[in-house]
């Protein structure tokens, strides 16, 4: 990218400007924005950042980039039952970038803006080394319907909302692990890793089905060790009712190392959740819920050894 000839402010009021469309953003031309009180609901808050080199490529498309930055936060506000509303942007620019990067990032988050009826509060530009987002996001709940990681009970079933470890096969293809797919399987796959599809209009369906939840970021089993966790409960995840698609096995094959694989390689931004048994829906039942601790993968009656159950950040 090359420098552009762009200020901070400039950058504000011709590129993020247009994008604070609700009253309480005030055009992005004071300090804060106002959120207006809703009686009868709480608002929930979350954040999370992206990072280049860790989280996507300098390479992949500004709007992409900007689409998983919000996302990645919209899974959490669905795993908790919310109803996405706004948010604020914190952007990182390294020493060169374009109008044009600039303007096809507004893009990727206007797209998602009108997908997901949101809209931008704030937030701040600075200079960096690399490229980084943060988003702050909001959203909200009837008061005290919020689905905490606490509240899973032996008994439970475990449930996951669309297929898991389609992100993790799109950074293999990117670290060229050796393929035969299709271009559709490989676009398929290498999609999902750029741009997440979380399962945010389903959100709000959880209120009045879930006793625990949590968004799958760092791998789903490694997620559903924090249910385990904060519910104090045992999770047993059967690996052969783990949802996956035909992208990814045709990928890495059927076998349980590809299964354990897929439920470790994280960066999927479904909703896995606890409930009673014997539900329909859009999500697949993989687990059951028992008196004890921590999380165990089953495969054909047995317990298979995980090694790493997620991503770790440090």
């Amino acid at each position: 990218m090359l420098r552009g000839p762009m200020n901070e402010f400039e950058i504000i009021a011709e590129i993020f400007a247009p994008l604070a469309s609700d009253p309480g953003a005030f055009g992005l031309k004071d300090d804060a924005a106002a959120i207006a009180a809703r009686p009868g609901f709480d608002l929930i808050v979350t954040t999370d950042q992206i990072t280049e080199g860790k989280d996507f490529f300098a390479f992949d498309p500004a709007a992409q980039i900007a689409q998983k930055a919000l996302r990645v936060n919209l899974s959490d506000l669905a795993a908790k039952g919310a109803k996405p509303e706004f948010y604020l942007l914190a952007l990182t620019l390294p020493g060169g970038f374009t109008r044009e990067w600039l303007e096809n990032f507004a893009a990727g988050l206007k797209t998602d803006q009108d997908r997901f009826g949101i809209s931008l509060l704030g937030g701040d530009t600075s200079r960096g080394e690399i490229l980084s987002i943060t988003v702050t996001a909001f959203g909200f709940i009837p008061a005290g319907k919020m689905i905490k990681r606490a509240g899973a009970r032996a008994g439970d079933a475990v449930y996951v909302t669309g297929t898991i470890g389609d992100s993790g096969g799109g950074l293999a293809i990117f670290r060229r692990e050796k393929h035969t797919l299709s271009e559709l399987d490989r676009d398929h796959l290498i999609g999902r890793y750029r741009v997440p599809e979380p399962p945010v209009t389903f959100g709000a369906s959880l209120r009045d089905l879930a006793y625990a939840s949590v968004d799958v970021s760092d791998g789903l089993i490694a997620d559903l060790g924090h249910i385990a966790s904060a519910s104090g409960v045992h999770i047993a995840v059967e690996a052969e009712r783990i949802p996956r698609s035909t992208s990814l096995r045709a990928f890495w094959g059927d076998e349980i190392e590809a299964i354990s694989r897929a439920a470790t390689a994280g960066d999927d931004y479904q909703i896995a959740f606890t409930a009673p048994a014997g539900l329909d829906g859009p999500f697949t039942r993989i687990g059951t819920v028992s008196a004890g601790e921590g999380v165990e993968l089953i495969h054909q009656g047995q317990p298979v050894p995980v090694q790493k159950p997620g991503y770790r950040h440090f």
